[in-house]
């Protein structure tokens, strides 16, 4: 064989050898997967409770402010009454009885009906009352979601809802949202 030959040879094989080398590494590069497939989402809820101020505006009953609180007027009135009512019967010592006796009744009686006059002395007023009530809010705070990447399944938690796929860099899944 001819030396020229051989050395074409070597040349030869040498260069098949680097395209082979070359043709597996960029088989396997492009054989990499590009995405993970998405098989289930599942939405992630959960309950807030937010308290909140509730008022509303009620009328009341109150009672008017008392002029006369020790009912001097309807004790004295009464008195007065009772004591002419109490002259009008009997006579000499029984008709000065009557009299006192009379005055004291009146006195008495005028007393307490004043106090229950100033008892029933009412207005209405409107008065704003207040509570705190609880609201209920379901809040979304992400997905769950399932992804296989060949034959490994496995589950992430997104901020977002994916679509069909997630796309991968560098065997490792994208999980911003895009844009």
């Amino acid at each position: 064989m001819d030396s020229s030959m051989l050395k074409g040879i070597l040349v030869g094989g040498a260069a098949a050898a680097t395209f082979a080398a070359v043709g597996v590494g960029g088989y396997k590069v492009l054989s990499k997967p590009t995405h993970a497939d998405v098989i289930a989402v599942k939405e992630i809820k959960e309950t807030v409770r937010t308290p909140r101020e509730e008022c509303t505006e009620v009328q009341v009953r109150q009672q008017a402010p008392v002029q006369d609180q020790h009912r001097v007027a309807g004790t004295v009135a009464g008195g007065v009454l009772g004591g002419v009512l109490g002259s009008m019967v009997g006579g000499g010592t029984g008709k000065t009885l009557a009299t006192v006796g009379g005055a004291a009744a009146g006195a008495y009686a005028g007393n307490t009906v004043q106090g229950n006059m100033q008892k029933n002395d009412a207005h209405m007023v409107t008065q704003t009352r207040c509570k705190t009530v609880n609201v209920m809010v379901e809040k979304l705070v992400g997905y769950d979601v399932t992804y296989k990447i060949g034959d490994k399944q496995d589950l992430v938690r997104m901020d977002h809802k994916p679509g069909e796929k997630i796309p991968l860099k560098d065997g490792q899944l994208v999980l911003k949202a895009p844009g």
